[in-house]
């Protein structure tokens, strides 16, 4: 009976110390930098960062908007060449979403005014949809789209974008363009759709939220797409990275953070999922900090 009742003593001791943690790991911030090869990148764009960022569910109960305020802050310090956001700005906005919206657009504003061209896309929460049977609410889609696009963040729905880079002396000779893919739960992730605005062989980056996108992709159009949604699992077992809550209660496959296996999607294409910064049911992260990702990119000819 001793030794039964010190195992269990353990065990609640080993958990209740992994709940502490999960508690305060949400406001540590992990930035991984990462080399991404893009084939025809132009010179000018050599060396330069890219930054992703993802998932900020404001509007979920304990919302970790004070790592998304210290997030943007690290960034206008680091002064990348392009901010990314993969979507889910708000979570659950209900009937009135105007206080979530007011926050991401409170928090998006310095990034903005530092002068730093910011980008995004929107996420399942931005449609209110909790599940993939929910029925997508546009009208909130268009409030946080407008929203963003007022504050000076360009949101692309299967649409392409050029970037000039900041060293860059002839605008129209050292372009790198941005698809940026609509939301997959929505319905209207259309890849094709943004990549027919690109010229062919054109170097470019990939924007989208959802891992799912990705599959949908031609192949050799995605030297780098990146994406948000999965929150890295969120609660991970200890030294067992790739084993998370999200491996007992998905159905479908899970590609839940860093490069993914280059057998997912189709060939030439490859993927990074970002963990995200925010929360979903519950506001605890266990061996899976919030992520700020930062690429160097370099030329694949």
């Amino acid at each position: 009976m001793k030794l039964v009742k010190n195992i269990l003593l353990s065990l609640v001791s080993i958990i209740s110390l992994l709940l502490i943690w999960g508690l305060l790991e949400p406001y540590t911030i992990d930035t991984e930098e990462e080399v991404a090869a893009i084939p025809n990148l132009p010179a000018a764009w050599k060396g330069q960062k890219v930054a992703l960022i993802a998932d900020w569910q404001i509007g979920m109960w304990l919302s970790n908007t004070n790592t998304i305020k210290r997030i943007v802050e690290q960034l206008i310090q680091q002064r990348p060449a392009v901010v990314l956001i993969a979507g889910d700005f708000t979570y659950h906005a209900g009937e009135n979403p105007n206080p979530e919206i007011s926050k991401a657009v409170e928090l998006v504003n310095p990034l903005v005014k530092a002068g730093i061209p910011t980008y995004a896309v929107l996420g399942n929460h931005d449609y209110g949809m909790d599940s993939k049977q929910a029925p997508p609410n546009t009208q909130l889609a268009v409030q946080v789209y407008q929203a963003l696009e007022k504050a000076g963040v360009q949101i692309l729905q299967n649409e392409t974008v050029a970037l000039a880079s900041p060293k860059s002396g002839n605008q129209n000779q050292n372009l790198l363009y941005l698809v940026g893919i609509g939301s997959h739960w929505a319905n209207n992730d259309k890849p094709a759709i943004a990549l027919s605005q690109i010229p062919r062989n054109a170097p470019r980056l990939v924007l989208m939220h959802n891992p799912n996108s990705f599959e949908k992709l031609p192949a050799n159009t995605a030297p780098l797409a990146m994406a948000g949604h999965t929150h890295g699992g969120q609660l991970r077992i200890p030294f067992t990275p790739e084993w998370s809550w999200l491996t007992f209660v998905k159905e479908d496959v899970v590609h839940v953070d860093g490069w993914i296996d280059p057998s997912y999607g189709q060939p030439g294409n490859r993927l990074y999922v970002n963990r995200g910064i925010g929360f979903s049911i519950v506001p605890i992260r266990i061996n899976c900090p919030p992520e700020v990702t930062l690429f160097t990119l370099q030329d694949l000819r």
